[in-house]
């Protein structure tokens, strides 16, 4: 008989080191942001911060401080209160960006729990609250090691994404033992983004009483001298729009690229949107739809100045009906994109 076998096994050393807890994951979804309330106050801090940023407004020379702090500062907060008064989600007391980012943290963190429970998913605004420096620490508390920043825009901005990592790595310069971070690259041509954004317009498109004689694809603007120094926004855009009408069927007559929210006296990316829906409706189109490819969320730029503003100026000149299709939101299509994008940015750390 082997000696060997019976013998008692032996014990464990107790000085061997515990097994290791696997390390925090966070995942961190940001916004563009939003004013805390309605009033002329809320509204003038939110914008103080916002157009105080240089990747926002490029030209911070004495004109631009004179206009901001002696017309834009003092003038159209109290305007913008309204604005944000007409689609305020009253129940929650908040903007409805707020309201959707945080549905899509909470339905994103539910579909990854299966990853474990070491995976963390949040929410910030680049602007306003939650800040993206509160949310990091909050991750970072958590043992997140490892974090995935993720800027809610599908195509990139230097004014957008590029912000949100500026001030990610301010936030990650005050910390002696900083995480790994990561940082999703934008989807504008994603098969996934093009497909989700193609079925929920069909979607739409079919609950009308009505067939749009055009559809518009509005992106939010910029100024072209920001695409003339390299920033490939633009170009983003307009695959965004080419791959979406592949996908439809449907030619750049049926299908047209705008842009809108100009701001200032500089030249913008154009046509210009509500320029293009007033001219459209002088030349008799009777009935029209925008959908906003460039949002992953509904907010004031969609639900006021699409749905609502250039509603207005549609039927003024002569349209009949007017729809703004809503973005993807928090929606099935929406989340498919979500988790499609941050399950690839994951690969190596899950």
């Amino acid at each position: 008989m082997n000696d060997a076998a019976t013998q008692p096994a032996a014990k464990p050393d107790a000085r061997a080191p515990e097994p290791s807890a696997v390390p925090g994951i966070g995942v961190l979804l940001v916004n563009l942001g939003t004013p805390e309330a309605t009033d002329a106050e809320s509204v003038r801090r939110y914008l103080r911060e916002f157009l105080a940023d240089k990747r926002v407004i490029e030209a911070t020379g004495l004109a631009w401080k004179l206009a901001l702090n002696g017309i834009i500062l003092p003038f159209r907060p109290r305007r913008k209160g309204r604005d944000y008064a007409k689609i305020w989600n009253r129940e929650k007391n908040e903007s409805p960006l707020k309201t959707i980012t945080r549905a899509q943290a909470e339905k994103l963190a539910s579909i990854l729990e299966p990853l474990g429970r070491h995976v963390t998913v949040d929410w910030a605004m680049r602007y306003g609250q939650p800040s993206i420096a509160s949310r990091l620490a909050a991750l970072v508390a958590r043992g997140c090691e490892r974090i995935l920043l993720v800027p809610l825009y599908p195509q990139y901005a230097a004014a957008t994404t590029a912000t949100v990592c500026d001030e990610a790595f301010r936030a990650l310069m005050t910390l002696r033992r900083q995480p790994t971070l990561r940082v999703a690259p934008p989807w504008f041509a994603e098969p996934v983004y093009i497909q989700s954004l193609a079925s929920t317009l069909e979607t739409e498109l079919t609950r009308l009483p009505f067939r749009p004689d055009v559809i518009l694809a509005s992106y939010h603007g910029m100024p072209k001298a920001y695409v003339d120094k390299g920033d490939p926004y633009y170009g983003q855009c307009v695959e965004t729009t080419r791959l979406l009408r592949e996908r439809l069927k449907f030619d750049d007559n049926r299908l047209r690229m705008t842009f809108q929210s100009r701001f200032g006296r500089a030249e913008w990316l154009q046509p210009y949107t509500d320029a293009t829906v007033k001219s459209l409706a002088k030349q008799g189109v009777k009935n029209l739809a925008v959908i906003t490819p460039g949002f992953v969320a509904d907010c004031l730029e969609t639900l006021e100045e699409i749905a609502v503003e250039n509603a207005h100026i549609f039927k003024k000149n002569g349209g009949d009906n007017f729809i703004h299709i809503p973005c993807l939101n928090d929606s099935e299509p929406g989340m498919l994109v979500l988790w499609t994008v941050v399950l690839r940015e994951l690969k190596g750390w899950v």
